[in-house]
């Protein structure tokens, strides 16, 4: 053995026994074998997916058939999970397909995680967030805001289905997950039972007086109808390159996101669209409301149709297609929100002679 690998053994030696001692004191030092701590763009362990709705709908009805919803018990969901990560279907929110059955009751409950639901399928069911009661129709987006009282009670003749998603990855990563049920299967509705959306679901208009000094967003549902008409008011628009026509639902009082951590959007993909490449901080959730697509995720092909959910990794370089005749609706879910609130939410046109953009 040569001078130098002798010199070389002794340095590992000491290397080795400070490591230790370091380690029963609760200390680390950066090792050679690390992963490295930054790097360049994010590498996330979550994965692109899809989830095609005939597989779906036939675990939804088998899902009914064999999970009773009985009181105090966890609501009836289809989770969507992401093979890359050890829990959730992004590294920030949980999406779910929640379906209930006429007569059945979810009982009341709150948690620190904030969520809503768009409703996919089915009429009767009427949700009570906070005192307040409101019907959940196909297309609605409500929501429950964190750590608020809510139930859903459905009297309708045929199952309901809409999307849960909750940021509970979010909270969980915080190590501030907080849960109470309620002490009965549902709360008393109060005198103003649409108090929110008589104030401020106009989207137009609000309440005389001073601005209010709210944490949380005041509107619970925001109608399907309302979102058409926007849509289809924002088609006489030049077409972003990327996404075509996209809408943000907003908060009424601040012009902001609807929950603090997540971003929900409305986007149509018309007859013949076909965008520039993009990536963006932060992951996504797309439903398919209606239509068919195609949808290029890091040069991986996804051919899409109605009732499809697709999940998008953070940074991953997207591009939208709608080669078809008549054109597509999404609705998407992102952690945007919380990544601007933090000042770090970056975005790019990716491709050759692309002009990049970038937000911080």
């Amino acid at each position: 053995m040569t001078e130098t690998s002798t010199q070389i053994q002794d340095e590992d030696t000491v290397r080795g026994e400070l490591v230790a001692a370091l380690r029963e004191a609760g200390i680390a030092i950066h090792q050679p074998t690390d992963p490295p701590l930054f790097t360049r763009t994010p590498e996330p362990a979550m994965v692109p997916m899809h989830w095609r709705w005939d597989d779906l709908e036939e675990f939804l009805k088998r899902l009914g058939e064999v999970v009773a919803l009985s009181p105090g018990s966890a609501r009836r969901t289809l989770r969507l999970a992401n093979p890359g990560l050890q829990y959730g279907t992004t590294p920030t929110f949980w999406a779910s397909i929640q379906y209930i059955l006429p007569g059945e009751v979810a009982t009341a409950h709150r948690h620190t995680a904030s969520a809503f639901r768009f409703v996919m399928q089915g009429t009767g069911c009427s949700t009570t967030v906070e005192g307040e009661n409101y019907e959940m129709n196909e297309g609605d987006l409500v929501l429950t805001p964190n750590w608020s009282w809510h139930d859903h009670v459905h009297e309708g003749p045929e199952p309901m289905i809409w999307l849960d998603v909750l940021d509970v990855s979010l909270m969980r990563s915080l190590e501030n997950v907080f849960f109470d049920p309620y002490e009965t299967d549902t709360q008393p509705v109060g005198p103003e039972p649409e108090k929110s959306w008589r104030e401020y679901g106009s989207g137009l208009l609000r309440p005389v007086g001073p601005a209010p000094r709210r944490t949380t967003n005041p509107l619970l549902v925001y109608a399907n109808e309302q979102t058409l008409g926007a849509l289809e008011r924002a088609k006489g628009l030049v077409a972003d390159p990327a996404d075509d026509v996209i809408l943000e639902y907003q908060d009424p009082t601040s012009g902001g996101p609807v929950l603090p951590a997540m971003s929900m959007k409305a986007q149509i993909l018309r007859a013949g669209f076909d965008g520039v490449a993009h990536r963006h901080s932060g992951s996504k959730v797309y439903w398919v409301v209606e239509g068919a697509g195609t949808m290029y995720v890091d040069g991986r092909r996804f051919d899409w149709g109605k009732g499809d959910f697709l999940a998008v990794p953070p940074w991953a370089t997207v591009r939208h297609s709608n080669p078809h005749g008549s054109d597509a609706r999404l609705f998407r879910v992102d952690d945007s929100a919380v990544l601007r609130a933090l000042n770090v939410y970056h975005e790019e046109v990716v491709g050759d002679g692309a002009t990049a953009k970038a937000e911080r």
